[in-house]
């Protein structure tokens, strides 16, 4: 990751639009909270009723072969699905000759090893894919401690086709397609999760993609800060993850609210390159 001008900030200050609490009686609490359940009601009920949209979308036929490199060798896209008949996957945001992943994306996947082995008991196999390459993911996954299963899409386009991934003129030019816009990003990789189906022929389906704020309900500490008096407490900052680190570089230090986002920074001695490992 790269280096961060931290300042002498306190975390606990930075949401200065904070209003004083109110303090009530009990009955008034709780006619206020009985209040705020009606409208948590409604959403949850709004969830339920987009998520049958969500599984009601029309389908595009997968016609792509990809090829990618894992633990147990080269697997193809099809191979990926386990005999399970739906395959979730995450863009994780490592690109060929970073030092490390995203911290953010990190952030995300600190829940997935808990939830891997709960989402195989609905048919749905689930993993990360990158397009760094195996053997920068194995030394960063050891690092994190973590056992979900991650592959490299080195060398073939399934990030760029599913707007993960943008090409260096793309950067260069600062505007790229992502979210199902044209935008600027601040990165070579972009997170995102996308959804397979391979049906009883072997046909295998895009049923669904999700990028940017679409990925909030799958950070599981997200959820929990939103319940708490302060909630995310991000509001004075400019890039509202700038406090987020991977999980073995909490050391104590202050935020910079100033700082934007940066991609973490290339190794010194890498030599990744297409045509090297194709």
């Amino acid at each position: 990751m790269a280096t961060m001008n931290l300042s002498s900030v306190d975390p606990a200050t930075m949401n200065s639009k904070r209003e004083p609490p109110v303090v009530v009686s009990s009955a008034e609490w709780l006619a206020a909270r009985k209040e705020l359940l009606g409208r948590e009601k409604e959403l949850t009920h709004l969830r339920d009723e987009i998520s049958q949209q969500r599984r009601a979308l029309p389908w595009e036929r997968v016609e792509k072969q990809y090829v990618f490199d894992g633990p147990r060798g080269k697997e193809t896209l099809s191979d990926l699905f386990g005999g399970r008949s739906q395959l979730m996957i995450y863009h994780f945001m490592f690109g060929p000759g970073w030092k490390e992943g995203c911290p953010s994306c990190s952030f995300l996947a600190d829940t997935f090893d808990g939830a891997t082995v709960h989402l195989a008991q609905r048919d749905v196999t689930f993993m990360a894919i990158s397009r760094a390459t195996l053997p920068e993911i194995e030394a960063f996954k050891k690092r994190m401690g973590w056992q979900f299963k991650w592959m490299s899409s080195f060398g073939n386009e399934f990030n760029r086709d599913y707007q993960a991934s943008f090409s260096p003129q793309e950067i260069v030019i600062g505007k790229v397609y992502y979210n199902y816009e044209t935008t600027e990003f601040p990165s070579e990789e972009a997170p995102g999760a996308s959804v397979f189906y391979k049906n009883a022929a072997g046909e295998i389906f895009h049923t669904y993609s999700t990028y940017a704020r679409g990925l909030d309900a799958m950070v599981g500490t997200y959820n929990w800060l939103d319940l708490t008096p302060k909630g995310r407490d991000e509001d004075g900052l400019a890039f509202t993850m700038a406090w987020v680190r991977h999980h073995d570089k909490y050391d104590g230090q202050l935020v910079d609210p100033k700082q934007l986002y940066v991609q973490p920074a290339k190794a010194e001695a890498s030599c990744c390159s297409e045509r090297e490992h194709a």
